[in-house]
């Protein structure tokens, strides 16, 4: 006997029972290798990680945003951010003389139209709204003219902001052409209300709205001249494609028929073609229409 009263040590002859495992069901923990499995991670306890695969969905779901986003639209806006983000790496004056629309340099370089129309700036969260104005006003401006005829309106709009910014001596127009979309856009439905800061005012009132709130932001009567150029050039979009077809029955701002057809998903017929307005001769062309 043993002091303490232990029992004594068991014969030679009869070896200690081995505990049997349990069942791999019944298992409470996990291996450290079950972790490797990216799609079944678990923590030790055997509990799915919270963490597991959330940043891959987040990013699938932004880039699939990206993609839903209007041809030209997302080809604008893309050319918007790089031009934009290169301040960073040019520096602020490098970018803007690579990229200012100057009388001396437009003939020898003619991409300055594009890039006068792209450049907002160094990034600000100025610049950030500004890209987010341009995601929804360009959306619904193609989604209602169709790709081939928005392309028409915005190389129009750029050359009419480039000899209006040439006038004014301004060498970048991307926030004036924000303008002229939010213009066009707000003339579809005029009379509908919309939210502004506190305020309920009908849409054709928003573009002077956010001019007022650029001019109380930056206390200066200059920061309302982009916003009367875009208005300007805006209203000559609208004039000769809405009130002039109302009035006359003709419509001049329509794409080329065989660019309507290779362009459009509805084929020539997207964009308002001639024997369209012609039958509504007197009445009018809805931008919904075209």
């Amino acid at each position: 006997m043993v002091r303490g009263g232990a029992s004594p040590r068991k014969a030679p002859s009869q070896p200690a029972k081995k505990r049997r495992a349990p069942p791999s069901s019944k298992r409470r923990s996990s291996s450290l290798s079950s972790l490797a499995d990216a799609t079944k991670a678990k923590t030790l306890s055997g509990k799915a990680s919270l963490s597991s695969n959330k940043p891959k969905a987040r990013l699938d779901d932004l880039a699939s945003k990206y993609w839903a986003v209007p041809k030209a639209t997302r080809a604008y806006m893309t050319l918007t951010v790089l031009a934009t983000a290169s301040s960073l790496l040019l520096g602020d004056e490098l970018a803007q003389s690579l990229f200012a629309l100057t009388p001396g340099w437009f003939p020898l370089q003619p991409h300055r139209l594009i890039t006068a129309g792209a450049y907002l700036g160094a990034p600000s969260v100025q610049a950030l709204m500004s890209v987010y104005y341009l995601f929804a006003y360009g959306s619904s401006l193609e989604s209602s003219y169709g790709l081939a005829t928005f392309l028409l309106f915005l190389s129009l709009q750029v050359l009419a902001l480039a000899c209006f910014s040439t006038a004014v001596s301004s060498p970048f127009y991307a926030q004036p052409l924000i303008t002229a979309m939010l213009h066009v856009v707000s003339r579809q439905d005029a009379l509908a209300n919309v939210k502004w800061l506190i305020f309920t005012v009908p849409y054709w009132t928003l573009p002077y709205g956010l001019m007022l709130s650029d001019v109380l932001q930056a206390q200066s009567a200059a920061a309302a001249t982009p916003h009367v150029l875009g208005i300007l050039a805006g209203h000559l979009w609208h004039f000769f494609k809405v009130i002039w077809p109302a009035k006359t029955g003709s419509d001049w701002l329509v794409a080329p028929r065989w660019l309507r057809a290779r362009l459009d998903e509805d084929g020539a017929d997207k964009g308002g073609g001639e024997a369209r307005v012609k039958r509504r001769r007197g009445k009018g062309v809805a931008l919904g229409d075209l």
